[in-house]
């Protein structure tokens, strides 16, 4: 059994979804020593998410950014206001896409669909740089 546990980081961005597969990917070489198995990973940030959605089409992200702003808008009487106008709503939008994924691992890569990508999805205004928790765990390649 292979087990591995590694905290990546990733630059700050500008808020919006960011596809971030072949950044997490360049951190994580130990991917190509599964022959099956799982990558979890774990943002560990209350105001910025991750999702697995279209890898090919920026629009899609401009439109997620566009949907969740919908959905999450500034100008709610929210009572969490202390961190900027931007702060709550970036907590229920990470509350609805979520802090993690379960990704499957087949012969050394991962095995996502042919459009599917790792979305960074920031959602504050002046963000930080930002850390995940990347956990394998498979049978070893022969």
């Amino acid at each position: 059994m292979l087990w591995f546990q590694k905290t990546l980081t990733l630059p700050a961005r500008k808020r919006g979804f960011h596809l971030v597969t072949d950044q997490v990917l360049s951190q994580l070489e130990e991917v190509s020593k599964a022959e099956i198995g799982f990558l979890q990973l774990f943002l560990q940030h209350t105001s910025a998410s991750l999702t697995l959605n279209e890898n090919a089409d920026p629009d899609v992200r401009r439109d997620m950014e566009l949907a969740m702003n919908h959905l999450c808008p500034e100008n709610l009487a929210y009572s969490h206001t202390c961190e900027g106008p931007d702060d709550m709503p970036a907590h229920v939008k990470s509350s609805l896409l979520g802090p993690q994924l379960l990704l499957p691992i087949r012969a050394g890569c991962l095995a996502l669909g042919t459009w599917q990508g790792i979305y960074l999805c920031e959602h504050r205004d002046q963000a930080t740089s930002r850390r995940m928790v990347a956990t394998l765990w498979g049978q070893p390649r022969s």
